[in-house]
């Protein structure tokens, strides 16, 4: 059965004046339909680069060096300008992290909404595009949608025109959704919210999910799948409970020690000690190697491969044996 999403070996890089950068160092990752992936890692790890890269929004001059990025079997690294737009928006979807960077602000919610949708399909008449948008707005649980099609964004709540970005995501019944950060600018119970929507709407509307945040306690509570980046590679992946309760990469290991505890007792939080590398200066070896706590020669002379752990979970360092011939541990 094809997957809806398999990512292999994807290599961005940037040219610049100075040379070339690497962004992603060979990312490879697989989403199945109705699934819920998270790409984890701190700024600068290529998360956002690598969902970018699906829909071929990487902005010049960044470009695919190598790999692929098949959409239910089509490599989408390969197709033309053409094919890429009648796919983006689509069939499939991005949730960005700024509402209001998104929306205009000079246009009413309903204008927004029924000129997507025309785009998409000149032939639909205005009747059907606005009953196809206040589907959506019920959908995401605005309340009055028809009041709210006549409304602009400064007239809404943060957490509600996040949930209005959503229902625009929708109109086309995406097959795939890629949310960028969607609840950085909110309050927590609002980011709540949202995260359950999106939960919800993956389950009714059996659509995939690239989650892409640092926040690991949110991919904790939402996603089935996880995939941790730093310094432009996957370190370590598996089923996210898996990787939460009993991380194997030294770098997931000191996210999952980062992360406040429900103690009360006003204990210093944890920190990774050092800063993720620019792109200009990966070391060599192991990229973590400067910050790891279990640093050996080898990681300082030897990229680690990805490799099973102490449990199922894939981690790419050298305190475990590398695997020979295992496609999944690429």
């Amino acid at each position: 059965m094809t997957s809806l999403l398999e990512v292999k070996d994807l290599v961005i890089k940037f040219a610049l004046r100075t040379g070339e950068v690497t962004a992603t160092n060979g990312v490879s990752f697989t989403l199945e339909k109705g699934e819920r992936l998270g790409l984890v890692g701190e700024s600068g790890a290529g998360k956002s680069v690598t969902g970018f890269s699906i829909i071929n929004l990487i902005s010049k001059p960044g470009y695919i060096a190598s790999g692929e990025v098949n959409f239910l079997g089509e490599d989408l690294a390969r197709v033309s300008d053409e094919r890429i737009r009648s796919i983006r928006g689509n069939r499939i979807s991005m949730i960005f992290q700024d509402p209001m960077m998104t929306l205009n602000p000079v246009l009413t919610i309903g204008t927004q909404m029924t000129e997507t949708l025309h785009q998409h399909n000149p032939q639909m008449s205005k009747a059907e595009a606005r009953a196809i948008a206040l589907d959506k707005l019920r959908k995401v649980y605005i309340p009055s949608p028809e009041k709210r099609l006549g409304q602009y964004p400064h007239e809404f709540s943060g957490g509600m025109r996040q949930r209005i970005i959503i229902a625009i995501a929708l109109l086309t019944d995406p097959e795939l959704i890629i949310a960028d950060e969607p609840t950085t600018a909110l309050d927590v119970t609002i980011q709540a919210e949202i995260m359950e929507l999106l939960m919800e709407l993956c389950e009714t509307e059996d659509m995939g999910l690239i989650l892409i945040t640092h926040d690991l306690a949110v991919v904790a509570q939402v996603t089935q799948n996880i995939a941790v980046m730093y310094a432009g590679s996957v370190v370590e992946k598996g089923p996210t409970a898996q990787v939460v309760a009993d991380p194997q990469h030294p770098y997931t290991q000191g996210l999952i020690a980062a992360l406040p505890q429900s103690s009360g007792h006003g204990e210093r939080l944890n920190q990774i000690p050092g800063m993720m590398p620019t792109l200009k200066n990966i070391p060599p070896g192991c990229s973590f190697n400067p910050r790891c706590p279990h640093v050996m020669e080898v990681c300082k002379q030897q990229v680690p491969s990805l490799r099973s752990g102490k449990n199922s979970n894939l981690a790419a360092c050298h305190l475990y044996p590398p695997e020979k011939d295992n496609p999944s541990a690429r």
